[in-house]
């Protein structure tokens, strides 16, 4: 599909709380060389500054997205700090990396000041806009999700979300702070189980934000699987199947916010572009 006259408000908008967001963000962990070959510094730092000129409000972001010589949070100071009053950076918390990238237990409630802290530096802030805590095996996140309350109490983090949970976990928080999303993988072909989560989430008014809901089941390879159906809708639109992917996540309500993430420039502006793409009742037939 035609990419000129691209804006990431063509899908409209959503609140985080008391922070307006376009449906259509930026994930940053792509920037990095997603853990792999560093991407080229330059071409980084140009695709943040161009997303930002293309209507880009919402960018998803780490500390622990860093590759042997890039750290994502440390591209996004530089291309864009100071950064521009309506730009809303969300993160998140819980898991950790050593030095050397080896991945470490997921933190304890008292080392999450740490991780906040560490984010506050790296993207030179004094204050966190939105923050997620990423639970990983937890039945419980009442004790760590109420320390990230209590820094939300000292004014280190404006907002409040979470990602990887399950529908036990978003009732638990909530009784303790407000939650203005939740990250979790989701996509036309991928979790389809979390269908009725989704759902509730907007009914509590809570931004449902998937991740991996370009790369789908193929993943794991880095590229985008490979589905029929999500192919034969891109020819009827001359699109390609990744902005399906996106137009789809858009698709499933108001509250869904789409953050692809690419360190290519080309790739940006179709992204961007798919907030444009309408699909039929029949595409989403098929797609089903």
């Amino acid at each position: 599909m035609p990419t000129n006259m691209i804006s990431a408000s063509s899908a409209g908008t959503w609140a985080l709380g008391d922070l307006t967001v376009n449906r259509v963000g930026f994930g940053a962990m792509r920037l990095t060389g997603n853990g792999s070959a560093a991407s080229d510094r330059a071409r980084a730092v140009g695709v943040l500054r161009r997303a930002v000129e293309l209507g880009v409000n919402h960018i998803d972001t780490a500390a622990f997205y860093f590759s042997p010589l890039r750290s994502a949070n440390e591209l996004i100071n530089s291309a864009l700090s100071p950064y521009a009053d309506d730009l809303v950076i969300t993160t998140k918390v819980g898991p950790g990396r050593d030095p050397a990238g080896e991945w470490l237990p997921l933190a304890r409630p008292d080392q999450l000041r740490g991780q906040v802290e560490e984010n506050l530096r790296q993207l030179g802030r004094d204050h966190l806009d939105v923050v997620n805590l990423r639970q990983h095996g937890l039945d419980s996140v009442a004790e760590h999700f109420g320390a990230l309350a209590e820094l939300r109490d000292a004014g280190l983090i404006r907002h409040l979300g979470l990602s990887n949970i399950r529908p036990q976990h978003l009732a638990k928080a909530r009784a303790i702070a407000p939650v203005v999303c939740v990250q979790n993988t989701y996509g036309v072909d991928t979790r389809r189980m979390h269908d009725q989560f989704v759902r509730t989430c907007g009914d509590q008014g809570v931004a449902f934000v998937p991740f991996f809901a370009i790369a789908g089941d193929g993943r794991e390879a880095g590229g985008v699987a490979a589905n029929a159906a999500v192919q034969a809708v891109a020819r009827t639109h001359g699109a390609t199947p990744a902005q399906v992917r996106i137009a789809w996540t858009l698709s499933r309500g108001p509250h869904l916010l789409a953050i692809p993430g690419t360190g290519n420039p080309d790739h940006l502006a179709e992204n961007l572009a798919a907030g444009a793409l309408v699909l039929s009742p029949d595409d989403l037939a098929s797609l089903e």
